[in-house]
């Protein structure tokens, strides 16, 4: 048994004040790129006005994330939490084995561990997995874990989690993820703090890249991917109004899911059925009841696309559900919550950025002959750099400061690839969005788990116990949780 992958989050005054010094020199070199242009009369004047609107967005959004903060709760709420069932919905459909298995592996060493695991087989065609199913009914049955395992015909996502959610009708909190889901060990104990709060509906975890070490795209991505959830996604947060749960690890009150099953299992757009964008759905239904958060102590590794190819296919994914979500939203969100205002905030910051590089890039030159001076290329890497020092502060038990920051530094590269071929890709997404097959995994697993990323070999192994099944007299080595404590996976405070 290997030793689980940890992560923390460090608030960090140094970060912060980082991350002000840079956004105050993209503002410099905005203010620079203006008087050095000649930019006069009207065109200086919208120029101005633009920039000061956009730098008033980024602003507020800098506040509200820097307000997010873990969610407690009193002993008294913990054990009244204790008592839930919680149940974990495990989809399966061409998974590597070796990232299935490491996954329930870190289902036996949470801090607090579920009440049932429901694993649904969606059809696989690559394996039966009938190995991993074997060690882990055994191991589940010694660990007090309820579980099922279900084959099912291949009808996509929702139907395996249905079937999940029909094996598990006692359930008060359904937990989501991903089949290459692996929890930090105290993932669970955290994600459930914020439901202490009876108007909190679902909970979002924090996702990180199991092998973003893989190439230099994984990495991009894991700092592209990580930096959005602990920006965008916090500043959301801090109102209660997360707009979108990862799949790797988020968690709803039973009833969101049951209440909702059947428009869940049909939605149609443009009357074709949807088979992707589950998990915006499910936050949209839990919006709809109260308040969505974050908790940004509670982390997941997942793998990530290690191929462009893959990669491309999992962004047209999102941008195609992206889409659609977002006629939901302006359809069925109430005008009086903040979540209606910041989704339709967030796509005039779209339309805005667009407007201004379309009209620096092409209309300037093609009307005026002038071109935008060096120092305005400056602004976006000045500002990627400052919203990413928030991925400094996430420090991993497997990777050492100087990784980091080495990815880190590959910031412009991810907003090159940002305002380039991810915004063509977002446009292509939108106007091909009735495109709603699923369209990965067809000829089995993209990746697999040649090495096990959660080795850490300057570590000690894990503590475990060797415990013997009763019903099958042999003995299993199963991970002996850590000791509870009221904050297991904490912020700290630095200097």
């Amino acid at each position: 048994m290997n030793r689980p992958l940890t992560a923390h989050r460090h608030r960090s005054g140094v970060l912060l004040t980082g991350a002000i010094c840079l956004t105050l020199a993209a503002g410099w070199a905005v203010h620079h790129g203006i008087e050095a242009a000649g930019y006069g009369g009207d065109n200086g004047s919208r120029l101005a006005a633009v920039w000061g609107v956009t730098f008033l967005l980024l602003a507020t959004q800098t506040a509200m994330y820097h307000l997010e903060r873990p969610r407690r709760t009193t002993p008294r709420a913990r054990r009244q939490l204790d008592a839930l069932h919680v149940a974990v919905l495990l989809p399966v459909y061409n998974e590597d084995p070796g990232y299935l298995k490491l996954g329930l592996e870190s289902m036996l060493a949470q801090t607090r561990r579920p009440t049932s695991v429901h694993v649904v087989d969606d059809g696989s065609t690559s394996s039966d997995y009938s190995s991993v199913r074997a060690w882990w009914t055994q191991a589940a049955r010694v660990a007090g874990i309820a579980t099922t395992w279900q084959r099912t015909p291949n009808r996509g996502k929702r139907h395996a989690q249905a079937a999940a959610v029909h094996a598990s009708p006692d359930a008060d909190v359904y937990v989501t993820v991903d089949s290459d889901s692996c929890l930090a060990p105290n993932a669970l104990e955290e994600i459930l703090l914020p439901l202490a709060k009876a108007r909190v509906q679902s909970v979002a975890g924090i996702v990180l890249a199991t092998n973003h070490r893989a190439n230099l795209l994984t990495r991009i991505t894991d700092l592209w991917f990580v930096t959005g959830q602990l920006t965008d996604r916090s500043a959301l947060s801090a109102t209660g109004a997360v707009l979108v749960n990862s799949g790797p690890l988020a968690a709803y009150r039973a009833g969101i899911i049951r209440d909702n099953l059947d428009s869940y299992l049909n939605e149609r757009f443009l009357g074709r059925p949807v088979m992707f964008s589950d998990d915006s759905l499910l936050t949209l239904y839990a919006l709809l009841r109260g308040r969505t958060v974050q908790q940004p102590t509670a982390v997941v590794f997942t793998a990530l696309p290690e191929r462009a190819s893959h990669f491309a296919r999992m962004y047209m994914r999102w941008m195609r559900g992206s889409t659609i979500r977002s006629v939901w939203r302006f359809r069925y969100l109430p005008l009086t919550g903040w979540a209606y205002w910041a989704h339709l905030l967030r796509w005039f910051q779209v339309a805005l950025s667009t407007a201004v590089l379309g009209w620096l890039l092409v209309v300037e030159p093609a009307l005026y002959g002038r071109t935008p001076p060096a120092s305005f290329l400056v602004v976006p890497f000045l500002i990627g750099w400052a919203q990413a020092l928030r991925y400094l502060s996430v420090a991993r038990s497997d990777e050492h400061l100087g990784g980091r920051l080495v990815t880190w530094l590959l910031m412009p590269l991810a907003v090159v690839g940002s305002w380039t071929v991810l915004r063509f890709m977002r446009w292509y997404g939108m106007a091909t969005c009735a495109r709603t097959g699923w369209g990965t995994r067809q000829n089995g697993a993209e990746v697999s788990l040649t090495t096990v990323a959660a080795v850490q070999p300057e570590a000690a192994e894990v503590p475990v116990a060797k415990l013997l099944d009763p019903d099958t007299e042999t003995t299993l080595t199963l991970p002996i949780p850590r000791q509870r404590t009221t904050a297991p996976l904490h912020e700290g405070r630095h200097a």
